[in-house]
């Protein structure tokens, strides 16, 4: 798994959007307005932000310790941050992806959700 194709698949997602906000070398997959996957570095490996659920959150970094951490520079209660180095299955990273991509989604105004679906 890697950034390319993370992004080749949230872009595929209804409404979603590239954007470079804070850093031309760190993309950042909106859908609306609002970012769900934020895509970075951590021991020089390849990495995502991903919106979690809270109660979810530390399952996640119990069952993949050292890959699957709080979230870099985000709320640790509602953000993981995956390590794309091959420990957690590219199938999970998928879901991860389109789960943080519903939650985010589910949080958009009515409007916003409106103006997307048109």
């Amino acid at each position: 798994m890697n950034h390319e194709t993370l992004i080749a698949h949230g872009l595929q997602l209804s409404g979603t959007s590239l954007q470079y906000p804070f850093d031309p070398d760190l993309p950042v997959l909106f859908v609306g307005s609002k970012m769900f996957a934020l895509f970075g570095m951590t021991d020089g490996k390849q990495s995502v932000n991903v919106k979690v659920v809270p109660e979810e959150a530390w399952l996640l970094r119990g069952q993949y310790p050292g890959t699957v951490l709080p979230g870099y520079h985000m709320n640790k209660k509602h953000w993981n941050t995956v390590v794309l180095d091959g420990i957690v299955p590219d199938h999970e990273v998928m879901g991860m992806l389109v789960l943080s991509y519903q939650l985010v989604y589910r949080k958009l105004t009515k409007k916003e959700r409106e103006e997307l679906i048109s």
